[in-house]
């Protein structure tokens, strides 16, 4: 299967105004798609938009809070009207936090699920039909962290086992309809989502506490989605490092565990 398979197809892309979604919308509109690009900052969307049609593309753009499950209708009926049908949802709006359990008030835990858990039900319940009649593709964008509970991450990590799980589901319930289910984990990319992750305080990090210049781009994990993509993978995981801890995970979890806990440890300003 080649690029060509993506030309016309429709995109739909949740906190594409930055990041891996903005890298994804960049890589999707060069293999031939036509975008529906999905986050909360307008002007980010709308430069992003407008660059895209400058260049030829067909790209249009949503404000929405993919924690509210209205503004996910709208997000649907608003790509419908303009393309009348949808082909790929990528379920990439997603925030962090670091702070350990017992200092997390549980209104941002609440926060944090609402976003990255049920902002993934919301706008899988309203597409699902649409991508089905396509025999589409609904990629959730995960996280080492959804196969390994991290510590100073655990309403992250719980978001993104229940992304995980909920799409596999999803995956098996229409195994003989032709839909498409890829969960990807990126490892760590650098992106704004360390220094916009809640601490316990309810604010932002502002800073990332590790060495963004050491990881993947967010360019780099853009174009790994999209060859998953086109060949219909069910599971994507990135980087070495995150195979690796992944596999050892499996045969000797309690010493990964030590590991996990070791290296988190390290980072500047850690909670524990």
């Amino acid at each position: 299967m080649n690029s060509d398979n993506l030309k016309n197809k429709v995109v739909i892309i949740t906190g594409a105004s930055s990041g891996i979604g903005k890298a994804l919308a960049i890589s999707f509109f060069k293999k031939g798609a036509h975008l529906s690009l999905v986050a909360r900052s307008e002007q980010k969307l709308a430069d992003l938009t407008d660059s895209i049609i400058s260049q030829g593309g067909n790209a249009i753009y949503v404000v929405a809070d993919v924690s509210n499950e209205v503004d996910c209708k709208k997000m649907i009926d608003t790509t419908l009207r303009k393309f009348g049908y949808i082909d790929i949802l990528i379920n990439n709006a997603g925030i962090s936090m670091r702070s350990l359990f017992v200092d997390l008030s549980l209104t941002d835990f609440k926060k944090i699920m609402n976003v990255n858990f049920y902002g993934t039900v919301y706008s899988t319940k309203y597409a699902l039909e649409h991508i089905l009649f396509r025999k589409g593709s609904i990629i959730g964008i995960s996280s080492i962290a959804g196969h390994k509970g991290l510590p100073a991450r655990s309403a992250y990590s719980a978001s993104k086992f229940a992304m995980a799980g909920f799409l596999e589901s999803i995956r098996i319930e229409n195994l003989k309809k032709g839909l498409h289910v890829l969960i990807a984990s990126p490892g760590f990319t650098a992106s704004k989502i360390r220094e916009n992750a809640i601490n316990s305080h309810g604010q932002t990090q502002q800073s990332s506490p590790r060495d963004e210049n050491k990881m993947m781009t967010a360019e780099e994990v853009a174009e790994k989605i999209v060859i998953a993509t086109i060949k219909r993978k069910n599971k994507l995981v990135l980087t070495f490092q995150g195979k690796l801890l992944v596999f050892l995970n499996k045969i000797i979890p309690s010493v990964v565990d030590k590991l996990v806990f070791k290296s988190l440890s390290k980072e500047k300003n850690s909670p524990f």
